[in-house]
């Protein structure tokens, strides 16, 4: 706990056999209370890792549902253990759990209510192996979005996220995709509803382990990715309503 604070790290995972172990390893136990565990219907061996582990709270999809659908049992199980701090980290080790204290300082001090690690600032993506047109296209997203949402995030599409309970309990998550678009989504509802985010800069690792999308659906994420961004700025102005921001 940090102040009395309970930190909770949501794992959403597939096919993270080769990596779980040494991201878990690399958690700062010294003020995670509790790991959560969510294999969307892996197909290699996540689940006995998990449970070789000591992973108390693993949580399996009969099917697989999607990443969105992933994270959204994650943060249902971290709520109903009472978590005040939620961190969301993928278990392929391509972002650091050594930022986990940062992030979650940063919430429990009442600084910011969400903490997302940034591939971004800094060297980190291209340093660590990020494809060049994986980074040119998160360069024009994110420049689309900031003009087009208002913000000045460095960059949207970071998979590491910490969150406090007061903000997830707020959002209507259920009404979010099941697939890579629900980040984007979330980060608008956290927008609408009046909420600041702070970055860190994350140093990041790309290997033959790490997850990632191919070009085609890569593309079909880059579209969703606009059409969420339009879709704010429509609500925000009051020309058209949307589900996801009520």
């Amino acid at each position: 706990m940090i102040d009395s604070k309970k930190v909770i790290i949501v794992l959403p995972a597939y096919n993270a056999s080769e990596t779980l172990q040494k991201t878990y390893n690399e958690i700062p136990f010294d003020i995670v209370d509790e790991v959560v565990l969510v294999d969307d219907n892996s197909t290699d061996e996540t689940l006995r890792v998990a449970k070789e582990l000591g992973i108390k709270h693993i949580i399996k999809h009969d099917q697989n549902k999607g990443y969105g659908a992933n994270q959204k049992s994650c943060y249902k199980k971290a709520l109903s253990l009472h978590g005040d701090i939620v961190v969301m980290l993928h278990p392929d080790y391509q972002y650091t759990p050594k930022l986990i204290h940062s992030m979650a300082y940063l919430i429990a001090n009442d600084v910011y209510p969400v903490v997302m690690g940034s591939r971004i600032l800094g060297k980190g993506a291209l340093r660590g192996g990020m494809p060049m047109y994986k980074y040119i296209a998160n360069r024009f997203l994110t420049l689309f979005q900031n003009i087009v949402i208002g913000q000045k995030l460095s960059e949207y599409h970071t998979g590491f996220r910490a969150f406090s309970a007061e903000v997830l309990n707020s959002l209507n998550l259920e009404h979010n995709s099941d697939d890579f678009i629900f980040d984007n989504q979330m980060l608008c509802q956290i927008f609408n509803k009046g909420y600041e985010i702070a970055e860190i800069t994350c140093p990041t690792t790309y290997s033959e382990e790490s997850s990632s999308i191919n070009f085609q659906r890569s593309m079909t994420y880059g579209l969703g990715v606009l059409k969420v961004s339009v879709q704010y700025f429509l609500h925000k102005k009051k020309i058209k309503s949307f589900q996801i921001f009520k």
